[in-house]
């Protein structure tokens, strides 16, 4: 009798972590993060005609539920989302009348629903568009979305934005403006992500991780050094983690990645992807 006992506490403690693995797999969320390089630039063999189709398969591989990218221009999202009809788009092009590079973010429309969004311009006048007044020459945004997850009821917030260049003051200035927001909205589980043109140690991230936000890939690999996200094409391998995605305190992470896939020495862009597997954690 007590073998049985024992037998059945057993299987009773199986069943018990099964179904906890299951409801956690349930909860995941998979963010990634892309600069696709814009359409129109003169690459050569790079030019996206020629890898449009290996952007395509990373994204198709990894599978995210959330996507953010860099760097779009209108023809590359009506390729993107013709062929992943599952997502649904929010954003615009930078400049004035809404052309230009876009910072979409594309969420799963099965498992999300949108509750607000919009864009900001990184500017002193941040509700006009095409503004740019921190010595950028090239308009920076933001756009954001609060969702509605079906699956687990949560209310997330999440961004995505691209820093600029060359202006250290904008991106300290955008950084500042971003982190406001994200302020506005800290009881939500939150999501940052883009390509912020800022290693690591650049004093432009300190708004950010002033209101609690923390890289995701650092959480799992917080001794790695080859973190360099930038490839050029494989002709200028940069060195500094300028693409990322960050966090709030409401999220774990179970897998947080640099995807450096190539083809033969061809790569899907001049970035590489950048990925986070999260979880909500108990509050």
């Amino acid at each position: 009798m007590r073998r049985l006992r024992l037998s059945l506490l057993l299987c009773l403690a199986l069943v018990v972590f099964h179904t906890s693995q299951a409801r956690d797999a349930s909860a995941e969320v998979k963010a990634m993060t892309f600069n696709i390089r814009f359409g129109s630039a003169n690459d050569g063999k790079d030019a996206w005609p020629h890898r449009r189709e290996m952007v395509l398969e990373r994204v198709r591989v990894y599978n995210p539920d959330l996507l953010g990218l860099q760097e779009a221009l209108q023809t590359q999202l009506d390729f993107v989302t013709a062929a992943f009809p599952q997502y649904s788009m929010i954003g615009t092009g930078r400049e004035v009348k809404g052309d230009g590079e876009y910072s979409p973010l594309l969420y799963r429309h099965d498992r999300f629903d949108l509750i607000a969004a919009g864009t900001f311009w990184l500017s002193d006048t941040p509700e006009k568009p095409g503004s740019a007044t921190w010595g950028n020459h090239n308009p920076r945004l933001c756009t954001w979305a609060r969702l509605f997850d079906r699956q687990t009821g949560e209310r997330i917030s999440v961004y995505n934005t691209h820093w600029d260049h060359q202006s250290q003051p904008a991106r300290e200035k955008g950084s500042q403006l971003i982190a406001d927001h994200v302020a506005s909205h800290k009881a939500d589980p939150i999501v940052v992500m883009g390509d912020f043109n800022s290693g690591e140690e650049n004093p432009a991230l300190v708004p950010l991780t002033s209101v609690g936000l923390r890289d995701s890939f650092r959480d799992l690999h917080p001794e790695s050094t080859d973190v360099g996200t930038f490839n050029g094409f494989g002709k200028h391998m940069g060195k500094s983690k300028i693409d990322t995605v960050f966090i709030s305190k409401q999220w774990s992470v179970q897998e947080a990645a640099i995807d450096r896939t190539e083809q033969d020495g061809r790569f899907p862009s001049d970035h590489f992807p950048v990925t986070a597997t999260l979880e909500y954690r108990a509050q």
